[in-house]
């Protein structure tokens, strides 16, 4: 009996594929360890009849080396993939790739553009940096419309971040651009400071009265007109999002629950439920004119209570729709999930394509 591999990936280039393992002391690039390509992006290797395979076959796949050895869909390590002697097919598939020892390909990195270091708000009376990153090729392909998702927290989005860390979205725009899931406009929107409570809240809450009505209203009715008119975008509320973490996912869940008009796209990581339990009632309140999609993270490593909430959140809106339909909802549990900005963006590209692919 021998052992057939098949492995798809979205990822399309000219690089061969390998397969490396327990079975060749993990020689990354041997020969008859090849695989052929049936079709883009899939490929199959039959091994030998008479080739001695481990009880136990751990391996890998690279594209000539281990400096392009696979990774996960937000361009980490993955561990080894193990099967058993005796099996005779398996299908396998890879997200991404390492590019030359890097996570990424730099070519693919997005252009970052800033919009106003002080855009005015008047509905909240102040302004503040609004960042536009761009696909990377959005300047070669200009009769292309993009749908846009607009992030809060800001600081805290590309590079080393302010503080806290960052999301490092702008490598993993270039990962996801590799499988071609990068034509998304992002706004990113830099929080109020000690403003922030407040500009994220809605009512009376917890921690005071919210100002979170008038943050909307500017994101919905003064910055994104700026935006649709500068940028070739597509404006309708398909095609438009609203996301971030903690208080700037609670934010961007009241987004969906007061401006459905403008945004039916939410990327809600962590959010602070807690501050507000009266979104559970505007929730069962809540009705959308138009199809809705709202992708939903958090860690159990947060708190006692993060992953009961969500849950708690997520029934409340199934009980809703619009012309008969259920609001499309995906809830993603992280077992060792922190509230860090590293475990968002882990989670950004898997959203990203969910909300928008």
């Amino acid at each position: 009996m021998s052992l057939r591999l098949e492995l798809i990936t979205p990822v399309i280039d000219d690089r061969p594929v390998f397969v490396t393992g327990n079975f060749c002391d993990w020689n990354p690039t041997i020969d008859f360890l090849q695989f052929q390509a049936t079709e883009p992006g899939h490929y199959t290797i039959e091994f030998p009849a008479n080739f001695s395979l481990p009880d136990v076959i751990e391996y890998k796949y690279t594209r000539g080396g281990w400096d392009h050895v696979e990774l996960s869909s937000a361009g980490e390590a993955s561990t080894n993939r193990i099967i058993l002697t005796g099996t005779d097919f398996q299908q396998d598939y890879v997200p991404h790739w390492r590019w030359y020892g890097s996570p990424f390909n730099p070519d693919y990195l997005p252009a970052e553009e800033i919009l106003s270091t002080e855009f005015g708000s008047p509905e909240l009376g102040t302004s503040r940096r609004v960042t536009v990153i761009l696909p990377y090729n959005y300047h070669q392909n200009p009769d292309r419309r993009y749908p846009v998702l607009y992030l809060n927290d800001g600081q805290n989005l590309v590079g080393e971040g302010v503080g806290y860390g960052s999301w490092g979205i702008e490598q993993k725009m270039a990962i996801l651009a590799s499988r071609q899931h990068h034509e998304v406009i992002l706004v990113s929107i830099d929080h109020g400071r000690e403003n922030r409570i407040n500009e994220y809240t809605i009512g009376k809450t917890r921690m005071g009265k919210g100002r979170g009505r008038q943050y909307l209203n500017f994101v919905a009715n003064t910055l994104k007109p700026v935006i649709d008119a500068h940028l070739r975008t597509l404006p309708e509320s398909e095609h438009t999002g609203i996301g971030g973490s903690s208080l700037g996912g609670l934010i961007s869940v009241y987004g969906g629950l007061l401006r459905p008009d403008v945004f039916g796209r939410l990327m809600v990581f962590s959010p602070s439920l807690w501050i507000s339990p009266k979104i559970y009632f505007d929730a069962i309140q809540f009705k959308t004119p138009a199809p809705m999609r709202v992708y939903v993270y958090g860690g159990e490593a947060e708190s006692t209570y993060m992953v009961p909430n969500l849950q708690r959140f997520q029934d409340s809106l199934l009980k809703q729709c619009y012309n008969g339909q259920a609001i499309d909802i995906h809830l993603s549990v992280d077992p060792a999930g922190t509230h860090q900005e590293t475990h968002w963006g882990r989670e950004f590209p898997a959203a990203l394509e969910w909300l928008f692919y």
